[in-house]
């Protein structure tokens, strides 16, 4: 890699042309990764994308006028300290918010790059190249602006903010909740009937330890193999899967882990502190996320978990 300060007005140029390029294609894979659930969005990410095809236009036509027709290859992973941008693909599912805040740092971080460029030249015609391009780049993220307010009115961004949180709650909250209430509530009973039946911490633990890995492993198949996502929109099986079954583990893992205390009803205690928790935190998800009101989503959570509490401990009496 190559110091930026160490390049010339030569690469310079064709470092920003490979820049907005680069700029160009993020934008198109943006705008068709939004396509479907916000079109608005997609639409101003696609006229975005043809003003920097009109930048790379212009730079070409710099470059030719001043240094022929090769151009060095010279891209942002071969600059240290350069703008760095995560390929659009690592990013999926699209986040509205998320691509709305790249693309106005990328505007910002290249403006800066070339700014910074021409400060320190010292060669007058390089200065004012240099400049011009910045202030393209000032232009461009001015046209960003303006596109954002044709395209996303506020009832729009309203209406597409809204959708995020569905999709959000859809594919990640209800697979997530419904794997830690199963992991939570179902292994209470084998764990606490474990514990009072044996006396003994360390067969609690294990017991609770198989419960939370196969109540896991269940519960992501199941959600995994529900449906494929292209009906309900609730994202890809798979991520489901993985999310319910590990949040499925954490939930019995929770009130096992008290149980590698070797003392007997100071391991229960701490367990049932736990278990509160638990049950607290289930509650406070579903009244943020699924709208359910705070005592009734409390009362619910408690009394499920308070019927397979007490299945388990007179299980385990008996």
């Amino acid at each position: 890699m190559r110091n930026f300060s160490d390049l010339g007005e030569r690469e310079v140029l064709a470092l920003a042309i490979a820049n907005e390029e680069e700029d160009g294609r993020i934008y198109l894979d943006i705008a068709e990764g939004l396509r479907e659930d916000y079109p608005a969005s997609s639409e101003m990410f696609r006229e975005m994308a043809a003003e920097e095809n009109e930048h790379r236009r212009r730079l070409l036509d710099l470059y030719r006028s001043k240094f022929g027709e090769h151009i060095p290859l010279i891209r942002r992973q071969d600059v240290r300290g350069f703008i760095q941008h995560k390929p659009v693909w690592q990013m999926y599912p699209l986040n509205i918010k998320a691509v709305r805040e790249l693309a106005e740092s990328m505007e910002e971080e290249t403006t800066k790059f070339y700014r910074r460029a021409a400060e320190r030249s010292t060669d007058v015609s390089v200065r004012k190249l240099l400049g011009d391009l910045a202030e393209a780049e000032v232009q461009h993220e001015r046209m960003a602006e303006r596109l954002r307010e044709v395209n996303l009115p506020q009832n729009v961004l309203a209406g597409e903010d809204a959708h995020a949180r569905r999709s959000l709650v859809l594919r990640v909250i209800q697979p997530g909740l419904a794997g830690l209430m199963d992991g939570s509530v179902s292994t209470l009973a084998p764990v606490f009937a474990a514990a009072f039946a044996t006396g003994n911490t360390w067969e609690a633990f294990i017991v609770g330890l198989a419960a939370s890995f196969g109540a896991g492993i269940s519960m992501g198949f199941a959600e995994a193999l529900s449906d494929n996502g292209s009906l309900t929109g609730r994202g890809a099986p798979l991520a489901r899967g993985v999310i319910t079954g590990l949040m499925t583990t954490l939930g019995g893992i929770g009130h096992t882990l008290p149980f590698l205390i070797p003392v007997f009803w100071t391991a229960t205690a701490v367990a049932i502190v736990v278990v509160v928790a638990e049950l607290a935190a289930i509650s406070w998800i579903r009244w943020r996320y699924l709208d359910s009101p705070p005592l009734t989503a409390a009362v619910q959570v408690a009394f499920g978990g308070a019927l397979v509490f007490a299945t388990g401990i007179l299980i385990g009496s008996s």
